[in-house]
């Protein structure tokens, strides 16, 4: 038996905090056009911001989950010359080059700030002293009989909040399209809140459109 079994209520209160933390930071909302039924298994990623230094890694954090989840992918600048404005029919070739059936084209649309206060809240909780800490310290402290400390802990307090919160929200919009035919297959706004790296934003939305497009039968 471990020596530290009992854990605190404050301890408990702080690991259910992250745990509520780890929920994802992305909402989505799609819509799957219903004349197409076309299916995918290889896209182009093309994240269409006004910075290179947004642009490639977003890119190569989708491009590299999409590929761990079999899905292959490849980030649009590895195609195109960013610097340059290219005509229809040459793009329609590059993307043929690669053998891609599809490509996912993103763009930026504004980003929202939004304030909360965090009312102050007050947590008791025991106060173990260290003979709790494990079976045979509390065993050995009792011995031979279980007197008054049987009931010993006494209770601590610990106050969090009274403060405030900024949540920030960017939004994107998300169009897929066949490259069969050049018909949308699917389109969706998509909002990531709080996203400190732009990789990590990436990879969590790809995640996020990944199962979305196995609920939609968008992957072959």
């Amino acid at each position: 038996m471990k020596k530290q079994k009992l854990l605190s209520f404050g301890i408990i209160a702080v690991l259910a905090a992250f745990v509520i933390a780890g929920c994802s930071p992305v909402t989505l909302t799609s819509w799957k056009n219903p004349k197409e039924n076309e299916q995918i298994s290889k896209v182009v990623v093309w994240g269409m911001f006004k910075k290179l230094e947004y642009e490639k890694p977003f890119e190569d954090a989708m491009v590299q989950y999409f590929n761990t989840k079999g899905l292959k992918a490849i980030a649009a600048l590895d195609l195109i010359d960013p610097t340059k404005k290219y005509e229809y029919t040459e793009l329609e070739r590059i993307v043929d080059s690669v053998g891609a059936d599809a490509v996912v084209i993103f763009a930026y649309k504004g980003t929202d700030k939004e304030k909360d206060y965090v009312p102050p809240t007050t947590t008791m909780f025991p106060s173990y002293p260290p003979y709790y800490m494990n079976y045979y310290g509390y065993y050995n402290y009792n011995y031979p009989y279980y007197g008054p400390g049987y009931y010993g802990p006494g209770y601590n307090m610990v106050t969090t909040g009274g403060y405030w919160t900024t949540t920030t929200i960017v939004n994107l919009t998300a169009n897929l399209y066949g490259n069969k035919k050049d018909e949308i297959l699917w389109t969706a706004s998509v909002s990531i809140t709080n996203a400190n790296y732009i990789d990590q934003a990436g990879t969590d939305i790809a995640k996020s459109i990944y199962q979305d497009w196995l609920k939609d039968n968008l992957l072959k």
